[in-house]
């Protein structure tokens, strides 16, 4: 069966985000001031073939942890529809 997969990769909250940081500046620069941060992350879907939505979660678990995401900066969040 297949499955969709969407993996979610964001900076871990401890870090600087610095592609944040110049979003939020460029909503100051626009004049949109009520923002208090901004965080930017990927948003990653697969499409997986797997017997069960546990081994679909189990392929893209890997793949976020071997490709996907960088363990040190990221973390990750996946969800199987």
């Amino acid at each position: 069966m297949t499955y969709t997969v969407q993996i979610k990769v964001m900076p871990l909250k401890e870090l600087l985000d610095p592609q944040g940081k110049a979003v939020m500046g460029g909503l100051a620069n626009l004049g949109l001031n009520g923002v208090d941060d901004v965080r930017v992350g990927k948003h990653i879907t697969l499409q997986v073939n797997a017997d069960s939505p546990e081994n679909a979660k189990a392929i893209a678990d890997e793949a976020s942890k071997k490709l996907l995401s960088n363990a040190v900066m990221e973390y990750f969040e996946i969800v199987v529809d």
